[in-house]
């Protein structure tokens, strides 16, 4: 009895499994249409109007429909999403990518907003510590590193007599 339990636990398993490898085999097939919306997120229109080939919308473009029929056609001959882009690439230029590449001068484009936010946050950092440090020595001080005259603690309690004031100076 025992026997038969663990066979059936096993079995159980196995057909799990297979499961699980047979929905993650489904989930990665892509059909042509969503390739054709992927790829046409990933390429911008040449026209001009600075969209995306899959949301190029405007009446009378001159590049878009052409573009889109070479995007079908290459989906249809099988080739791999790399290969299409590179043949757009190199048809109408890296312009026609909506993202820049990651390798050449074209990492650039992704790491300098980086190390110009680094930098400037840096230089904020180091532009407060510089208004900051005399301040931050007087603040103990009353007034400052002002010296108080006879006449200027005259002149100042004629003010509080006058005003009423009780001394905010």
């Amino acid at each position: 009895m025992k026997a038969l339990g663990r066979t059936s636990f096993w079995m159980k398993g196995a057909q799990a499994l297979l499961l699980a490898v047979a929905v993650c085999f489904a989930l990665g097939a892509s059909d042509a249409g969503s390739r054709f919306t992927d790829l046409g997120h990933r390429l911008m229109c040449t026209c001009g109007c600075s969209q995306m080939l899959g949301e190029c919308n405007h009446v009378g473009c001159p590049e878009s429909d052409r573009m889109r029929g070479e995007l079908r056609d290459d989906i249809a001959s099988n080739m791999g999403d790399q290969e299409i882009l590179n043949a757009f690439s190199s048809k109408y230029g890296v312009t026609v990518l909506a993202a820049p590449t990651t390798h050449g001068f074209n990492l650039v484009a992704w790491i300098a907003p980086f190390a110009v936010l680094l930098a400037a946050t840096f230089g904020v950092v180091l532009l407060v510590r510089h208004w900051t440090v005399g301040k931050t020595a007087l603040a103990g001080v009353p007034g400052g590193t002002e010296t108080i005259t006879p006449e200027m603690a005259a002149l100042r309690e004629k003010i509080r007599r006058e005003t009423g004031a009780d001394g905010g100076f």
